[in-house]
């Protein structure tokens, strides 16, 4: 037993060194570690197909069918330009308007699919005023990682621990929105102070943005007003969905549905829009979580981190806030995370500690403001990097890290002082 636990232990450390790597896709790594664990009995295929967190995957599915329709609307390049022209197209004001656009969508979408949609839509008007696109992009993927903290659905991070712990959208909300939003106007001083000496413009390269109607943007009025009511329905499905008895899961895969059915989309162009290779990425990741757990390597770990603590409230959970948070700047947050979930249900069960919510609240806090502290430190950032380079705009690792790291460890701090003050 202990060679198999040894075996699954280095198959992991090697799946997580390959995700950082990068030289091979994420989603084919998770994937290659999953299947070598089940091909060679270390994981049944049936335990494996339980370890899935159905969950996080129908609620990522779910929300990618919907912003995939509603992508063909014109409704994202729309609040591009209109809050561009808001803006007055000078680039600072830009810079917040679209950080707190990201941030706002993040929430209610998640901060991949805004990403998705922001990132080649911020570089179009850029492009325009004809300024660096660097300090843009690097604004909106830490916007990104904030707003994705405040909600279940933001951040991959949040879904999987509310997928897990049947945590409410409610809940989320209330115990994790109100320190993203104080973090988020920290930062974007901070941000806006950095940036704004950089962000001169020709006032012609101005008239140039403001010229442009941002309802010509808008391609389908009627699929957007059907695309605008199933959102709405959906997002309040999410506020309600402990009230109605339904998982995150089956109100994302509802209104997906519904949207699907009134829209009169063909399926087969709108399931291209749904990011696969993140949900496979996913699974494999999933799998190689539930070995850990089979070969007891998750409760090894939890009882390490309870002799530290001695399972006291609040140092185990400042340890689960800091270890999550730099760990997740370097390791990606999703993997991180997908390991600590169990574990610290575990630390929770051996330190026969009734009400272990301040520590989710911590690992939420931990693992998606850890996002920031590198480009791999979350999905969000990755795919941000490749939107970037397509568009031969370079995104540098040490450029990136010189920014996000000691933004991130201010908004730890910042969450440590709330978690202190209000939970500990």
């Amino acid at each position: 037993m202990q060679d198999t636990a040894i075996f699954v232990g280095i198959v992991f450390v090697l799946t997580y060194i390959m995700i950082v790597w990068e030289k091979v896709h994420r989603t084919v790594v998770a994937l290659v570690g999953a299947m070598l664990l089940v091909l060679t009995g270390i994981i049944s295929q049936e335990r494996a197909v339980h370890a899935i967190e159905f969950n996080t995957i129908g609620l990522l599915i779910g929300m990618m069918i919907i912003v995939s329709i509603t992508r063909r609307t014109g409704l994202f390049e729309f609040l591009a330009v209109w809050t561009a022209k808001v803006a007055q197209a000078r680039p600072g004001r830009i810079m917040m308007g679209l950080a707190l656009l990201t941030a706002v969508a993040s929430a209610l979408l998640d901060n991949v699919t805004t990403v998705l949609l922001v990132v080649p839509v911020t570089i179009e008007i850029v492009s325009i005023l004809r300024v660096n696109p660097v300090p843009f992009l690097i604004v909106e993927i830490i916007a990104s990682n904030i707003g994705g903290t405040a909600t279940l659905i933001g951040d991959p991070p949040n879904i999987m621990i509310g997928g897990y712990t049947g945590l409410s959208f409610i809940s989320f909300i209330v115990n994790l929105a109100p320190v993203a939003i104080i973090i988020f106007i920290v930062t974007m001083a901070i941000l806006w102070f950095l940036y704004k000496s950089s962000l001169d413009v020709e006032e012609k390269n101005r008239r140039d943005l403001l010229e442009l109607n941002e309802f010509d943007t808008i391609d389908d009025t009627v699929l957007l007003k059907k695309c605008l009511f199933v959102l709405g329905l959906t997002i309040l499905g999410f506020v309600l969905h402990g009230y109605l008895g339904l998982e995150s899961a089956s109100i994302a895969l509802g209104g997906a549905a519904l949207l699907l059915l009134i829209s009169g989309a063909q399926p087969e162009g709108i399931l291209e829009g749904v990011e696969w290779q993140v949900i496979f990425f996913f699974v494999g990741l999933f799998i190689l979580v539930g070995a850990l757990e089979e070969v007891g390597i998750i409760k090894m770990i939890a009882k390490s981190g309870m002799e530290l603590t001695g399972g006291e409230m609040v140092s185990t959970g400042l340890l689960i806030l800091w270890l999550s948070a730099v760990a997740s700047a370097f390791v990606d947050n999703i993997p991180f995370v997908a390991t600590m979930i169990p574990l610290v249900d575990e630390m929770g069960t051996l330190a026969n500690v009734q009400n272990i919510n301040p520590w989710w609240w911590a690992l939420a806090l931990g693992g998606c403001l850890g996002g920031n502290g590198s480009l791999v430190g979350a999905a969000a950032n990755v795919v941000a990097v490749g939107l970037a380079e397509r568009r031969n705009v370079q995104l540098t690792f040490l450029g990136f890290l010189k920014v996000g790291f000691p933004i991130m460890l201010l908004s730890v701090f910042i969450a440590m002082l709330y978690l202190l003050l209000f939970y500990f």
